[in-house]
């Protein structure tokens, strides 16, 4: 049964990317016999139910051979079969790679070196919830160059996370040329075992071998992650195509369609296959967070990334979903005080951002609510886990922290100054920027109840407590916090410059010059109404932001007044020295003294 499952699955794919004229079927090809033995004799899970919680998993982190999956989803009986020939068609979800719009997808993969990540967020969301389904990750031998893969491999040794497979398929060609290590299996395997976990190496196309494996990877594995290294061919079972190069992304020709399918047209055996769902444990439905935040006193100092600290920890506690992550960096981001507060629902994850974003994407497509929090400068190294976790549509937090030139002295390595750019462009996701505790807390648990990536930039230095505890800060909204019918010039500020912003209205004032000023805390969605009536009412708008002049807050605000009204912008122009932070925001252009400047100016 499992041969005649990996025949029709190399007929699905072959079929797909003819009809559609692209694809990769070669990949698809090599991985066959793997997927058959995967799908319908390891996985266990309700074809009928994709959402049941103890379905097992399965991740194509080669995301290029979707068409094979398309295809084992076919043969469980998750769709017609019919539907495979609606391939990277305009009105078809089956897309060129795998994106979650299939609800059996976990994760968009395709950006290759990520799929290990998510999986073994998949597989830490188990033993959070205390269930015993399984994680099956499919990656290309190529993508074995990224670093992730390694990352998440030393940390799913670390964490002893048995319930997932790695399984690699070892074809030797990659898109241009021959892959690094060629068919040297062992050399993979090896890696594994380097990392701590139980590797096996295994003829890809011979089921017995298969199946054995898996048998001594359940028997033999202990606490470790199981990796299998499959020896395979590009191309197998096809005579014009199997292995050789120059065939990486392109489809059999129409013409040689029936000649390819001639080779693989005798069945093996007749379909026995016959789904074995697990019964579907009761999940009680989680509390919404609630106002959670403490009482602050106004003549408080305290730092937004201290305040960031105590909403997450309280909201923890009114909702199990939510669950922290962090890069060595919880004494700074202050996400420490989660991990006392709820010490099983916290993965340190070392300095590792990019398999830390990745794994986020497992635990959310598991339904958790994951708080990743680290310095605003290292989220950078981990921006195409971002993107995809956009594309997939996840419900991801992301908090960075040690923002702008206010850091000081540890110079621009640590200064996020790109951050608010790199965020903004994701389609549905929202940045929001507090500038004192209230309104951290408030914000907190606003993103806590958004459905989708959200991203929160907080700051090292303590600043004056701005809000009362009655204050609401919605997404989209802002707060005026200056206002007379004689404002010449509105100063729209977030974060650490709405206090610069403050100080330079306080000796405008004592000069006879009345400003607005505004707290731009949601930097996307921006405030546009709010920042229309304020250019139409005061001589125009100045944006000062403690972050670079390209794609921040003074691009937000640009986008949402268009020509209705002259915009300056104060921001960092040149990469910053080390120094005391009062003196930095002064050299780089955004201190009061400078707002004072570009109003008077006007």
């Amino acid at each position: 049964m499992l041969k005649e499952k990996g025949r029709r699955l190399r007929i699905h794919s072959l079929k797909a990317t003819t009809e559609a004229g692209s694809g990769h079927p070669t990949s698809c090809l090599s991985a066959a016999d793997l997927v058959s033995v995967i799908f319908f004799r390891e996985m266990r899970f309700d074809p009928r139910d994709p959402q049941n919680s103890a379905n097992d998993r399965f991740v194509l982190s080669k995301g290029h051979a979707a068409p094979l999956l398309y295809g084992a989803y076919a043969e469980a009986g998750i769709f017609k079969p019919e539907q495979i020939a609606t391939l990277r068609r305009l009105d078809s979800d089956l897309e060129g790679h795998p994106t979650p719009r299939i609800p059996w997808v976990s994760v968009a993969t395709g950006s290759l070196g990520q799929g290990l990540s998510a999986g073994l967020g998949d597989a830490l969301a188990a033993r959070i919830d205390k269930l015993a389904y399984e994680t099956y990750v499919l990656l290309g031998d190529g993508e074995c160059a990224e670093g992730a893969v390694w990352e998440a491999a030393a940390l799913a040794a670390y964490y002893k996370v048995s319930n997932l497979f790695a399984v690699v398929d070892v074809n030797g060609l990659g898109q241009s040329q021959g892959t690094m290590d060629g068919f040297e299996a062992e050399r993979f395997a090896e890696k594994f075992r380097a990392f701590g976990w139980f590797a096996m190496t295994v003829d890809g196309h011979n089921y017995e071998d298969i199946v054995d494996a898996f048998d001594k990877c359940r028997s033999e594995g202990g606490t470790r992650p199981r990796a299998i290294i499959a020896k395979t061919l590009k191309g197998k079972g096809i005579t014009m195509i199997e292995n050789l190069p120059g065939w990486h992304g392109k489809p059999v020709p129409k013409q040689d369609l029936d000649k390819a399918l001639q080779e693989i047209a005798q069945p093996f055996a007749t379909d026995g296959f016959m789904p074995n769902p697990r019964p579907r444990p009761a999940v009680p439905e989680p509390a919404m967070p609630g106002n959670l935040t403490p009482d602050r006193k106004p003549d408080e100092q305290v730092a937004t990334r201290e305040a960031y600290g105590d909403a997450l920890a309280r909201m923890g506690a009114q909702d199990s979903r939510i669950v922290a992550l962090d890069g060595d960096t919880k004494n700074s981001t202050y996400s420490d005080k989660f991990l006392k507060a709820h010490p099983d629902r916290f993965i340190e994850m070392f300095i590792a951002e990019q398999n830390m974003v990745g794994v986020a994407m497992g635990l959310a497509a598991r339904g958790k609510i994951p708080f990743v929090s680290t310095f605003a400068a290292f989220l950078t190294r981990a921006y195409d886990q971002i993107r995809m976790a956009g594309v997939s549509r996840l419900n991801v937090k992301f908090c960075g922290s040690h923002c702008g030139v206010s850091i000081g002295e540890d110079g621009p390595s640590q200064m996020g100054l790109e951050d608010i750019a790199m965020f903004r462009p994701i389609p549905g996701s929202v940045v929001l920027y507090p500038s004192d505790a209230v309104s951290t807390e408030r914000l907190v648990a606003e993103a806590a109840r958004y459905e989708g990536i959200c991203y929160i930039r907080t700051t090292r230095p303590k600043t004056p407590i701005l809000y009362s505890n009655q204050d609401q800060f919605p997404i989209g909204g802002s707060k005026v916090l200056r206002k007379s019918d004689k404002d010449r010039v509105t100063v729209v500020a977030a974060g650490i410059t709405v206090h610069e912003a403050l100080k330079a209205a306080a000796k405008l004032e004592a000069e006879g010059i009345s400003i607005r000023v505004i707290d731009a805390y949601s930097v996307k969605p921006i405030d546009e109404t709010t920042l229309i009536r304020a250019a139409g009412e005061t001589g125009g708008i100045v944006v000062v932001e403690d972050h670079y002049s390209e794609g921040g807050l003074g691009d937000a605000v640009l986008n949402a007044v268009g020509n209705k009204a002259k915009v300056v912008k104060l921001a960092v122009r040149e990469i910053p020295r080390s120094g005391p932070p009062e003196a930095l925001v002064e050299k780089y252009g955004i201190s009061s003294n400078h707002i004072i400047k570009a109003v008077k100016n006007f």
